[in-house]
């Protein structure tokens, strides 16, 4: 059985994009994709709140920087 490749992600300082997808967010918290749904799913549970765009999470690229200690 092959293993996943991991993804690689760019150094959250040079995001520029307003949103980030989950599994990108989960990243540069270090935490769990799954951690971050259940704070969409349960208003208030989380640092951070999600935009729904098409039924999809948006998390805020600005509010992830902050939270991470980015400038």
């Amino acid at each position: 059985m092959q293993s996943a490749t991991p993804q690689q992600f760019q150094p959250l300082e040079l995001v520029t994009r307003p949103n980030l997808k989950t599994e990108e967010a989960a990243f540069y918290l270090n935490r769990a994709p799954q951690t971050l749904r259940t704070w969409a799913m349960r208003d208030g549970t989380g640092p951070i709140r999600p935009r729904r765009i098409r039924g999809l999470l948006a998390w805020p690229t600005a509010e992830i920087k902050a939270l991470a200690g980015v400038a």
